[in-house]
């Protein structure tokens, strides 16, 4: 089998990567795909960082830093599926996608999903909430660190990105041209 095409998607906490991979899945449907979701690579709690909020000082498990993930085995693990070519095209998608240089490299396709902060926040808490955390909980990891990080190392690599889309309002437009771009690459290879 031919290798891979290989797709990375990154953007901000609830920026709406994982929709659009799921849209994307859905306009690619026929064809054989992977999808690797970074969330999946994150570290036992007992390994993750501890950071203090650069204003308060108050101290959080940092899941919005590198040290968080294990992106080394990501990394590995994509060139595994890549060098196997068991399936016609493989996505990657987390907050770091982009900022990881080993796995940057590895991408065909880069894009970056954007989406404002404050519509951020309002799906995070909504998503927190829903697992059972309370508004004070989110609010205070989101103003004290999660925003920090996004601009330290989330918002730089969308500046990697072949194509930025967005995450506020999907039109679909977007969706069907990457769509056809990955069907013709395919089928140029």
């Amino acid at each position: 089998m031919k290798k891979p095409f290989v797709i990375g998607i990154a953007g901000g906490s609830a920026s709406g990567k994982t929709t659009f991979t799921k849209h994307l899945e859905e306009a690619l449907e026929g064809i054989s795909l992977q999808i690797l979701h970074m969330d999946s690579y994150f570290k036992p709690k007992a390994e993750r960082p501890q950071s203090p909020a650069p204003v308060s000082g108050k101290v959080y498990m940092d899941d919005n830093h590198p040290e968080t993930m294990d992106l080394d085995r990501l990394s590995h693990d994509l060139s595994d599926l890549i060098a196997a070519a068991e399936v016609q095209v493989i996505i990657v998608e987390g907050l770091l996608t982009l900022w990881h240089e080993e796995i940057c490299r590895l991408l065909d396709l880069k894009l970056f999903v954007e989406c404002r902060a404050d519509e951020r926040i309002v799906r995070r808490l909504r998503r927190n909430m829903g697992w059972g955390l309370s508004f004070d909980e989110i609010a205070d990891v989101y103003l004290d660190l999660v925003r920090y990080r996004h601009d330290e190392y989330v918002e730089p690599s969308k500046w990697k990105a072949d194509f930025i889309l967005n995450g506020s309002n999907d039109t679909g437009v977007a969706l069907r041209m990457i769509a056809k771009y990955v069907r013709d690459a395919l089928k140029a290879e």
